[in-house]
């Protein structure tokens, strides 16, 4: 609701955005989404079929979410970054996600890595690994919503957190979310 109100200025009022919700109008990952309190994250993919419009949330230079336009080939994937890995019964491997969900796989992925995944099947389309060169989003510190080439990822063996360098600073590892393998796939927000 606050997102079709407030970002990004559909309708009016919530009881407006509750009737187009109601209405199956907006598509959340490919994905009818009906229920008003349902949350929006970062990557996520929002579609409005009736205008023919899709938005991709990202950070903003303040880390605010932005909901930035794209075509209608780019709403066909999202980017979503391996946050642990769960070994289950009979020798599958789990991926747990950055937005809370969890997939099954057979690939190669470390944590870090970033899954580019097709919508609305979830099918692995490409890994984007953690490594020098490697074009990152800055999701969190000083430097928030800046794309940059990785430098090096210093990891320490203490309780002090693992900081990744960039060309002209650093951040914690935590904060770096891979977008993409030589170019990035998403474009920095320009507010």
């Amino acid at each position: 609701v606050i997102v079709l109100r407030d970002y990004l200025h559909v309708c009016d009022t919530a009881r407006e955005a509750r009737r187009i919700l109601g209405g199956g109008k907006v598509l959340l990952d490919q994905r009818v989404v009906r229920d008003p309190k349902r949350g929006v994250g970062l990557m996520d993919v929002i579609s409005l079929p009736a205008v023919k419009t899709n938005f991709r949330c990202l950070l903003d230079h303040h880390g605010r979410l932005h909901f930035s336009e794209i075509k209608a080939t780019a709403a066909k994937w999202k980017l979503l970054r391996v946050e642990g890995k769960t070994t289950l019964r009979g020798g599958k491997t789990q991926l747990n996600l950055h937005d809370g969900s969890n997939l099954l796989s057979d690939e190669d992925v470390s944590t870090g890595d970033v899954l580019q995944l097709t919508l609305p099947g979830l099918d692995v389309k490409k890994i984007l690994k953690f490594s020098k060169g490697a074009p990152a989003l800055v999701t969190g510190g000083a430097h928030v919503g800046t794309i940059a080439p990785l430098e090096e990822a210093v990891e320490t063996r203490s309780p002090r957190p693992n900081i990744v360098r960039f060309a002209e600073f650093e951040t914690l590892k935590q904060y770096a979310f891979v977008v993409g393998a030589k170019k990035a796939l998403v474009t920095e927000v320009a507010v």
